[in-house]
């Protein structure tokens, strides 16, 4: 018998939490035909000798809603072992959308996460109104990863109640009923589940909360409920955990409670982002703290946190830190052989720094100048802006500027806001309920560049420090978060499931500094961040990538939910904690 693919000689990690073992790995089609001794040949053979074999990577927090219509490989996901993608994250999606709210939906986006709305507009095909739609739309886009979504409050609001949606009044019975049917088809249709936005951060560009933010429970409630009558999909929000009521009080265990609520009424699984932060000390650790609470009463809460910081970077190519000021602001404004020749004019490097000075800006002391070479995200208080400065003798501004010059203007600084503290990263990322999240592939294009996330868990946490053993690492990557979205036969290495395969140099794995490129519609520029490590990435049997580079296949699919093969658990009730129908 000769096999369309053969994998060679690789230690098989299956994604199911066991340890390697040496196989072959056989491939007919777009499923994987055996796992372990192959005698038989193949059309292709891949020698995997001295390299892991392992299920293709899920990554369930994406915002690649609108780039794949314009980048069918996903980058730079496709660069770190990711095969599978959930769009709609935090309320925020394309459809349903009547055509008159189109320009609504992508402005939303910008000003959410940070995609530029003329690149959105010029870049999607529109063509859809209901959910359903949308994922046919998506089905016929030719795409090397393959994709699912949520469909998300925002859009759903808005096409329900038009400009009443983003206002404070609770959405009416009528209202609800609507809500309900726009998400029933979404989710008939194959939506992977709902998500909702409730944190004040995520605003529409004239200054309002997006739609759904203020809804009051028994809205969200019942909106669930579709998904649980059909014991299918994931309810997935953007909490305000950490923020204050109108009472003054923080709402992280009211918020935590109420996904509990949802989940325990419903049945289904709930899903939020969790982060440590300087501004609200202790936010994970009572974060987690109420998430055993609540399941131990019988939910089924999975809080998402990232494998390192969540960082802006800043750096000559687009953003900078001094960019409060008028002057600086306007070096965006020219080409960039422009820019590093004012930073290298000496009146134009004077002006620069006197213009820096006062202006409001971030902490010196809290943004870390990334190393040539291999980028470090486990930098100390030496590597800050303030520590160069402060070797140098000079104002903050000017040891930029230097090392603008130094490296050519490529120098990057990163600002982590989020989970800068590695202790607490690993405190979240032991717990039992984390699932890894949060990378935001596609979003804030021009400030954040995390989708390299699994190459740097897999390095760092895995290689360097041996958090977990490999076994559990790639579990956590493919099947813990597969299975959190019931994505069925992803995730595994076995004889029926689909061929979603990474072949990992994990010795000579290496993160390279992250690039500003202008490769969007519209001329708009992004972050993207290689790797290397990764010898072949396979999707539904087709070599995808190899060494870093597309092959040319688009074997990518649409990902459809289905409602859950057996019943759910017997669900503990305790009493709500909002009435409810």
């Amino acid at each position: 018998m000769t096999h369309d693919l053969i994998i060679r000689n690789g230690l098989v990690v299956d994604g199911t939490g066991a340890e390697p073992v040496r196989a072959d790995v056989a491939i007919d089609g777009d499923r994987i035909s055996s796992v372990g001794v192959v005698t038989d040949t193949g059309t292709r053979e891949i020698d995997a000798e001295g390299r892991y074999v392992t299920p293709g990577f899920v990554d369930i927090h994406t915002h690649l809603d609108a780039q794949l219509a314009w980048d069918p490989i996903g980058s730079s996901s496709c660069w770190h072992g990711v095969t599978s993608v959930v769009l709609g994250n935090c309320g925020v999606t394309f459809a349903p959308c009547k055509p008159e709210d189109r320009t609504f939906l992508a402005e939303m986006m910008e000003s959410v996460e940070d995609i530029p709305a003329h690149a959105i507009m010029a870049g999607l095909p529109w063509d859809w109104e209901s959910y359903g739609e949308y994922l046919l739309s998506i089905d016929r886009m030719p795409k090397g990863i393959n994709a699912g979504g949520m469909v998300g409050h925002c859009a759903v609001r808005i096409h329900a109640m038009g400009e009443r949606a983003m206002g404070d009044e609770p959405a009416t019975d009528a209202d609800i009923a609507a809500m309900r049917e726009l998400v029933a088809e979404a989710i008939d249709a194959g939506a992977l589940g709902f998500s909702t936005s409730r944190t004040a951060l995520h605003r529409v560009p004239d200054g309002r909360v997006v739609p759904g933010t203020k809804a009051d429970p028994r809205e969200l409630i019942e909106i669930a409920r579709v998904m649980g009558d059909r014991r299918q999909g994931v309810f997935e929000a953007a909490p305000a955990i950490g923020e204050r009521g109108a009472d003054g009080e923080r709402r992280t265990r009211a918020e935590i409670a109420l996904l509990g609520e949802i989940s325990r009424i419903t049945g289904r699984p709930a899903t939020f982002g969790v982060s440590q932060t300087k501004k609200v000390p202790g936010l994970d650790l009572e974060t987690f703290d109420e998430v055993d609470i609540q399941n131990g009463l019988g939910a089924r809460l999975r809080p998402q946190t990232t494998a390192r910081g969540i960082g802006l970077l800043f750096g000559l190519v687009f953003r900078t830190p001094f960019d409060a000021s008028a002057e600086w602001r306007g070096l965006r404004d020219v080409p960039f052989d422009e820019r590093l020749a004012a930073v290298r004019d000496p009146q134009r490097r004077a002006e620069l720094i006197a213009a820096a000075d006062g202006v409001p800006t971030i902490p010196m002391d809290e943004m870390f100048v990334l190393p040539e070479g291999d980028a470090r995200y486990d930098l100390g208080a030496q590597d800050s802006l303030a520590a160069h400065a402060h070797r140098l003798g000079v104002h903050p501004a000017e040891a930029f500027l230097q090392l603008c010059d130094e490296r050519n203007g490529s120098v990057l600084v990163n600002w982590p806001f989020l989970n800068d503290d590695l202790g607490a990263v690993k405190g979240m990322l032991e717990h039992p309920a984390s699932v890894l999240g949060l990378a935001d592939a596609g979003a804030h294009v021009g400030m954040i560049m995390d989708s390299s996330q699994p190459t740097f868990f897999l390095t760092y946490w895995v290689r360097d420090r041996g958090l977990v053993t490999i076994g559990e690492a790639i579990r956590r990557l493919t099947s813990d978060t597969a299975e959190l979205f019931s994505i069925p036969d992803r995730g595994v290495l076995r004889p029926g499931a689909f061929a979603d395969v990474n072949v990992i140099d994990l010795d000579g794995m290496r993160l390279p500094q992250p690039e500003y490129v202008h490769d969007f519609p519209n001329g708009a520029g992004r972050y993207v961040q290689r790797a290397t490590g990764y010898d072949a990435t396979i999707v539904n049997g087709q070599v995808f990538m190899q060494h870093g580079e597309h092959t040319g296949a688009l074997a990518g699919v649409v990902l459809r939910s289905a409602p859950d093969a057996s019943p759910p658990p017997a669900l503990v009730r305790p009493r709500l904690l909002h009435s409810s129908p």
